[in-house]
């Protein structure tokens, strides 16, 4: 069965999505000093109070989606398993974030972050499901 060019279209701009993620992620997590000192003291002081299940969660999100996308280029089936794992990542950080550290926080966020916010889950849940039709259709093994 010949690959869908949308195969390759995709898999490679998920790929560029999600390396912003990770870029982030590493930027943070190895507390980058010039990274770092670009984000908002209230964004600085929510990474430090934050616990190491939300760490945990976070690497999974983006880790997760990662592997997801490279799975995909893989023309690996087990692509939508990745995603699934990073969505899971995705909704346990997002408890700490949203519910237990800072329920306000949308309440400072500009429009465009808003936007950006939401557009996370919705990307991640449309290449899950993208996944899942793609080895329906036996274009994923």
């Amino acid at each position: 069965m010949r690959t869908p060019a949308h195969l390759w279209i995709i898999g490679i701009l998920s790929l560029l999505w999600n390396a912003g993620g990770a870029f982030d992620y590493v930027m943070t997590q190895f507390a980058v000093e010039t990274y770092v000192a670009m984000l908002p003291e209230a964004t600085r002081a929510f990474l430090d109070a934050a616990p190491i299940w939300f760490d945990a969660a976070w690497a999974f999100g983006v880790w997760g989606s990662i592997l997801g996308s490279l799975l995909i280029l893989a023309r690996s089936a087990w692509a939508s398993v990745a995603f699934l794992v990073s969505l899971a990542g995705l909704i346990v950080s997002s408890v700490w974030t949203y519910l237990l550290a800072s329920p306000s926080m949308a309440a400072g966020m500009t429009a465009g972050q808003i936007a950006f916010t939401i557009s996370i889950p919705v990307v991640l849940i449309a290449l899950l499901l993208y996944t899942r039709a793609l080895a329906a259709n036996g274009h994923l093994r």
